[in-house]
């Protein structure tokens, strides 16, 4: 499928009172929806890559932000948000090889990729397999760490962050969780984050790493975040206030760590 394929797909939608365009594409046997905040300015493109159970409408608050430097796309994953039913299993792998082609489709050049949650997991897969993708990475609440490693104390953490997160941030995290991706895609999911060790491919990035985190996460704690920020070859480690959805509470904060990191040569 070509980018202007894409681009012909596209329908307008309007979140409050900035108007995106979005659509669904199908790569191979598996679908991903997209939706494209345009931009007034040349900056580079940022593409948005989601969470486990969660789809990319957290990242609207961020995407208004960002779209202040550069177009901005958000990605709902196979079987997530809007995108098709993934109708089987779908590995971290495969996640950021249906990314590549989407990237590739659409001839993003060098976007920056700003991966949260489990997608920071899907974004350094990818900046791995494929290189010259992207020279700028994005890793916001990053998971998961080794002490929390299990289906409980992974479970744990989730609901202290609940308990820190605003009401309207857990409405739409818990929405997208029990509807949108529904409980049996989560637990196929779910070995998968828990399973990878994003700190072995760390040290194989080419790409220059900025790795946030809200400084009331539970999730990702500084410890785990910074120690990755230090593995890459060419990383660095910020906080902002808030909990794991902290680009949803405090987007303006975040968008500028990231402007800066993408202006950084």
């Amino acid at each position: 499928m070509t980018g202007r394929a894409i681009e012909e797909g596209l329908r307008a939608r309007v979140w409050r009172g900035t108007t995106y365009w979005s659509g669904r594409a199908r790569l191979g046997d598996l679908g991903v929806f997209a939706k494209r905040f345009p931009s007034t300015v040349s900056g580079p493109p940022f593409v948005l890559v989601h969470g486990i159970g969660v789809s990319s409408r957290y990242f609207h608050p961020l995407a208004v932000a960002l779209a202040e430097y550069g177009p901005v796309y958000l990605i709902d994953l196979p079987g997530y948000g809007a995108a098709p039913s993934a109708r089987r299993d779908v590995s971290l792998g495969e996640h950021a090889a249906v990314l590549a082609e989407l990237l590739d489709a659409l001839g993003l050049v060098d976007p920056v990729l700003v991966g949260h949650s489990m997608g920071t997991q899907i974004v350094t897969r990818l900046a791995v397999d494929r290189p010259d993708v992207t020279d700028r990475l994005v890793l916001i609440g990053p998971t998961m760490d080794p002490a929390a490693r299990t289906f409980l104390r992974a479970s744990l953490r989730l609901g202290h962050d609940l308990l820190r997160e605003p009401p309207l941030t857990n409405a739409i995290v818990v929405w997208d969780y029990i509807v949108r991706c529904g409980p049996v895609y989560y637990f196929r999911q779910l070995p998968h984050l828990l399973d990878d060790r994003i700190e072995r491919r760390m040290p194989l990035l080419t790409a220059r790493t900025l790795v946030l985190r809200g400084d009331r996460d539970p999730i990702a704690p500084a410890v785990w975040s910074r120690r990755l920020a230090e593995l890459a070859p060419d990383g660095r480690f910020e906080e902002v206030e808030g909990a794991h959805v902290m680009m949803f509470t405090d987007p303006a904060r975040a968008a500028r760590l990231i402007e800066e990191h993408a202006a950084q040569r």
